[in-house]
């Protein structure tokens, strides 16, 4: 083994990729980076049965986008298979009398099952072991025949881990259809592909002593291990999966976050720095990243959490920056031609960008910049302040403000703030009122930016068309 950092990730194409596959991979792709190692992808494939179509670009893609560049890969198993490289690994075992041809059925291997729940004791393959083998043919499954022992090993992550020789058994290495099992296959491309840490999941924990056990009957040391805690759900009673709500990486590049958003808040996922900070950039994740300070128990995914960080990331970005990165199809649809340009969009952004948590969001944020609002009068009748005024009130404060902003000569912000102030003089109401009240007129939307650079953005002309118009609902 050479002396430089190696990792790897070793998805299998099953599925799509989502938090909790993506957090092993970038642990992993950390630890390299910081180490000015290699990263590897391989792909799993030899469970070819639920081998899913896409699943492989699906699975890089998503490394891409997230911005993990790979070194080396993708390595398929499939292909390893046809090399040969796993019979060889087998027949070293053969030869060495570590390895023999499997001679039972899958009924009569359940019979042996069956017995030892009914002698309530747990079912070991080994007590099974038959005396006399056939020779391998390559057509029957290979069993790996253990030598069960105690086992003491560090884990870079959960720390020193003991074992008793009882969960050491014998497991099968090849399968009847000549590919190999991952328990097998896994072990071999470590070792043939130099790789020095082996950052997986907790599901692989208890069969860490059959691993240890092989990697010794093959006369090879094992890598570093650093086994990483699951990702659970929002309530933390589940490990997070498709069925418990989990989306794939694409999903959320699809929904307009900012890879660098997720990268953060992925690897925050149970790890910390030891101190307060809470938004990463790449650069300071690998220079940070200690696999020491992964926690050992499960990480809630949290997605307010997530929105909070891809939030905070798009406010830091400058506007012109973030304006560059909007793909046109975040945009409304059906946006008229003469304000379909850079210009009046980046503006449009300038005001949108402090409550933008994703892409996704914008036509909802922005529409009523582009096109006139359909008047909802439950905006004003369920409005917690609003409610309390009658309709001969409310069209006082809009018809004072009409007036006031129809004689307004210089339409910036700084203007429109103090024409707002004096109107609040003029009518004797406070802002929570007023300024709730105009801003519904104008946008008709719960929420919407400051009140100021909405006005100036949207145009005198604009603004005073929409308030005549509210005021025409507000008859008596």
């Amino acid at each position: 083994m050479n002396n430089k950092v190696r990792t790897r990730f070793a998805p299998s194409p099953t599925g799509y990729l989502h938090v909790g596959g993506i957090r092993t991979a970038l642990f992993a792709w950390l630890v390299a980076r910081q180490n000015d190692g290699q990263f590897i992808l391989r792909i799993e494939d030899t469970d070819q049965a639920r081998k899913i179509e896409g699943a492989e670009s699906q699975i890089i893609e998503s490394l891409q986008w997230l911005g993990l560049d790979i070194d080396e890969g993708p390595i398929r198993q499939s292909d390893r298979v046809e090399e040969g490289i796993y019979t060889k690994w087998a027949q070293k075992l053969i030869d060495k009398g570590r390895a023999y041809a499997d001679p039972y059925t899958p009924d009569q291997v359940q019979k042996f099952r069956e017995q030892a729940q009914t002698e309530k004791r747990p079912f070991l393959y080994r007590n099974h072991r038959p005396e006399n083998t056939p020779l391998w043919d390559s057509k029957t499954p290979l069993r790996f025949k253990s030598e069960p022992k105690a086992y003491t090993a560090t884990d870079a992550v959960m720390d020193e881990i003991s074992t008793g020789p009882e969960v050491v058994d014998d497991f099968i290495l090849i399968k009847s259809d000549g590919f190999p099992t991952y328990n097998f296959s896994h072990i071999v491309d470590d070792i043939e592909m130099d790789i020095t840490h082996v950052i997986r999941g907790q599901e692989f924990l208890a069969s860490l002593p059959n691993y240890l056990n092989l990697y010794e009957a093959v006369d090879e040391a094992p890598p570093i291990f650093a086994t990483v805690p699951h990702v659970l759900n929002e309530t933390g009673n589940k490990k997070l999966s498709k069925r418990e709500g989990a989306l794939s990486m694409l999903d959320y590049r699809d929904q307009g976050y900012l890879p660098e958003a997720l990268m953060s808040f992925i690897a925050t996922l149970g790890w910390n720095d030891g101190t307060t900070q809470e938004v990463f950039t790449k650069n300071e994740l690998i220079a940070k990243f200690d696999l020491k300070r992964v926690q050992k128990g499960g990480a809630r995914f949290d997605e307010r959490r997530l929105q909070w960080v891809s939030g905070k990331l798009m406010r830091d970005i400058p506007a012109k920056e973030l304006f560059e990165r909007i793909d046109e199809k975040y945009w409304p649809s059906d946006i008229p031609a003469d304000l379909d340009n850079d210009g009046y969009k980046l503006k449009v952004l300038n005001l949108v960008q402090e409550r933008l948590k994703h892409f996704k969001e914008l036509p909802a944020l922005s529409r009523f910049f582009f096109k006139e609002p359909t008047i909802d009068a439950n905006l004003i009748e369920s409005h917690k302040q609003l409610k309390k005024y009658d309709k001969k009130q409310l069209r006082t404060m809009l018809t004072i403000s009409k007036e006031v902003l129809e004689h307004l000569e210089e339409f910036d912000e700084a203007h429109i703030q103090e024409v707002l102030n004096g109107i609040l003089e003029k009518t004797g109401e406070k802002p929570v009122v007023l300024f709730s009240l105009i801003r519904i007129a104008i946008t008709q939307a719960s929420a919407s930016p400051g009140l100021p650079g909405t006005i100036q953005v949207l145009g005198k002309e604009t603004c005073i068309d929409r308030i005549t118009k509210q005021i025409d609902t507000l008859t008596d």
